[in-house]
């Protein structure tokens, strides 16, 4: 098994944290995605879209984080990540849509702003688009902390895909200056992301 990933991407990192909880080793090919390679002829065959992650299994490829999460934890005996019980599994997909769709967005257009953008030497950050982003990053930040007011996780007493999944774009809290300070619950919750295992071994530092 191999998982195409770079150590940049939050949503790779959701990959790599899923594959270690659940006691998967794939073989790593990192793609550095600063020099363009995702859009290089050799990774566009295995990805016509040109992002990372990506996992091979055998014959079967599978790309977007979020499917590739689902499918390791199926692919696992005995996982309590991913619940078979109906509403549960139903409740654990709603929070992985909502990153994808509304959180992660949210995320990367300030961290594009304030951290990608001098790194690729492309200028200072657009301030009309941060303001516009932070307000979005508050209006869902709102949302997560009211609903973890009265829980240590997402999804039931555990540790679930969703906890992984609305946690892993916050890898960049720290260098894209996300506005977390009025957000207690979240902030408590996510410390307790950052206390798994899995995460401690796969996470960038700082």
């Amino acid at each position: 098994m191999k998982l195409y990933h770079s150590p940049f991407s939050s949503n790779a990192l959701k990959a790599r944290v899923t594959a270690h909880h659940l006691g998967i080793e794939p073989e790593l090919v990192t793609i550095d995605l600063a020099k363009g390679e995702q859009r290089r002829p050799e990774f566009m065959a295995v990805n016509p879209n040109g992002k990372v992650p990506v996992l091979v299994d055998d014959d079967f490829v599978l790309s977007e984080s979020q499917a590739i999460m689902a499918y390791l934890a199926d692919k696992t005996p005995g996982q309590t990540l991913y619940p078979t019980e109906l509403r549960a599994r139903a409740e654990v997909n709603k929070w992985m849509f909502w990153s994808a769709n509304h959180w992660g967005p949210s995320i990367s257009q300030i961290n594009w702003e304030r951290l990608v953008k001098k790194f690729l030497g492309m200028g200072e950050p657009d301030e009309a688009v941060v303001a516009k982003a932070v307000t979005m990053f508050h209006d869902f930040a709102k949302v997560l902390d009211s609903h973890l007011e009265k829980r240590e996780w997402l999804v039931g007493n555990g540790v679930t895909l969703a906890d992984i999944a609305v946690g892993c774009p916050l890898m960049v809290a720290v260098p894209a200056q996300l506005p977390l300070a009025s957000y207690a619950n979240l902030q408590a919750w996510f410390a307790r992301v950052q206390e798994l295992p899995a995460w401690k071994a796969v996470a960038p530092r700082g």
